[in-house]
């Protein structure tokens, strides 16, 4: 039977709307909740913000502006930190450098020490390895270099310019100077030469002896071993080579080099550039002349060998290469050759240099020289008889070493 046999003819249309309505009204009650749980957390977040103070607001809008690596706020303040490390290292690799120089020069010393007792040398106490000790501080070594034949020489030293006893070691003390006469050994081990030299260092206790073999054409060898052997022995800023027929100030020497504590690698004394002699037989004959060139060529520039001076980083590289220095006909030439190819200050001071004549009235003027003697010998001419005059008019004064503040 159909609906319109029973008279009950629905209206469509109503029926429709109503199912439809249903639906919708579920769906529309579906995205009401989904939307509004999206637009709710905004004001929450923000709610947020505005408990954490106004500051919070500003470093998100900083965050924001320093786009998406925040790391680079913090790259902007590192200068600062990155130049106190920087700092740091270079003091470590200073401190780490010093070290290893030190080790070098007592590993220098040991193999000194091991190469005598092989050979059966004699070792010069100074040379013996002491107990590890901190050694302290001195302004200058001075060597007065010697020789067997010289005793007279170093009389007329001891009585001028070169305090003995109680005084010589309280300028150690108390100055930081020390003062020796340098010498090595006869080429007989041991015998007469030798035998009046200890004697003489047990009189006076002032004598360096090398592990050197003496002889006139052997200079430049006991210089390179002078100064090994100084730096080994003595930590000092400054270490003097000056001969024993030269009359020197010690005061006047301390302050001018004291003066040049601040300048790494220093090379001082009186510059000069003298001809390279090719002629066999004549005084300071060149063998190796060839290799400055060509006949008439001079020198390189080099310090004249009546006094010198050479700090600390000077000593220590000749203490650690000396088996690889060359070594010239003249003691002089060889120790400027050693240098030249380094990054050396070179201090020309010609009041290393004075003349006996004109030394007086330098001093009357009160510019004291720091060493005389005569170009014309090489050193004070007939320094024996001589030193003594030439001591009292051209001396700094008795005072000046006790009252000298380096």
């Amino acid at each position: 039977m159909g609906w319109k046999s029973k008279g009950l003819e629905p209206n469509s249309k109503s029926f429709v709307t109503k199912k439809w309505t249903l639906l919708l009204c579920i769906g529309c009650f579906c995205a009401g909740m989904l939307f509004s749980d999206r637009m709710w957390t905004v004001p929450e977040a923000e709610d947020k913000a505005a408990s954490r103070g106004p500051g919070f607001k500003d470093d998100r809008l900083r965050l924001i502006s320093e786009g998406c690596h925040p790391i680079l706020k913090h790259v902007q303040h590192e200068p600062k930190n990155v130049l106190g490390e920087v700092s740091k290292t270079h003091n470590a690799i200073q401190t780490l450098d010093k070290t290893i120089s030190t080790l070098e020069m007592e590993l220098a010393a040991a193999r000194a020490v091991q190469e005598s007792i092989i050979n059966g040398s004699p070792i010069s106490d100074d040379m013996k390895i002491p107990e590890t000790i901190v050694k302290r501080k001195y302004l200058m070594v001075v060597g007065i270099n010697t020789a067997f034949s010289s005793r007279k020489r170093r009389d007329s030293v001891r009585a001028t310019w070169m305090p003995q006893g109680e005084e010589r070691k309280k300028l150690e003390e108390e100055k930081g100077i020390v003062m020796r006469f340098v010498i090595g050994h006869s080429a007989t081990s041991g015998g007469i030469l030798d035998r009046a030299i200890e004697a003489e260092d047990r009189k006076h206790g002032d004598l360096l002896r090398l592990e050197h073999v003496e002889g006139y054409l052997e200079l430049s060898a006991k210089t390179k071993t002078y100064f090994a052997t100084a730096a080994v022995l003595w930590d000092a800023d400054f270490y003097v080579k000056v001969d024993d027929d030269v009359h020197v100030n010690i005061a006047t020497l301390g302050a001018t080099l004291a003066s040049h504590r601040s300048k790494p690698r220093v090379y001082t004394g009186c510059m000069k550039s003298g001809p390279v002699l090719a002629q066999k037989g004549v005084r300071y004959h060149e063998p190796e002349h060839w290799k400055f060139g060509g006949e008439g060529n001079k020198y390189f520039r080099h310090a004249t060998g009546q006094l010198y001076a050479i700090s600390r980083d000077l000593a220590s590289y000749i203490s650690i290469n000396q088996h690889v220095l060359h070594k010239y006909a003249n003691e002089d030439v060889s120790l400027g050759a050693w240098f030249i190819g380094l990054d050396v200050d070179h201090i020309d001071d010609r009041r290393l240099c004075c003349g006996t004549t004109d030394c007086e009235w330098k001093a009357q003027a009160g510019n004291i020289c720091v060493a005389s003697f005569d170009w014309t010998c090489s050193g004070i001419c007939r320094s024996v008889e001589r030193m003594k005059d030439v001591h009292r008019r051209c001396g700094e004064g008795k005072n000046a070493l006790r009252t000298a503040t380096f």
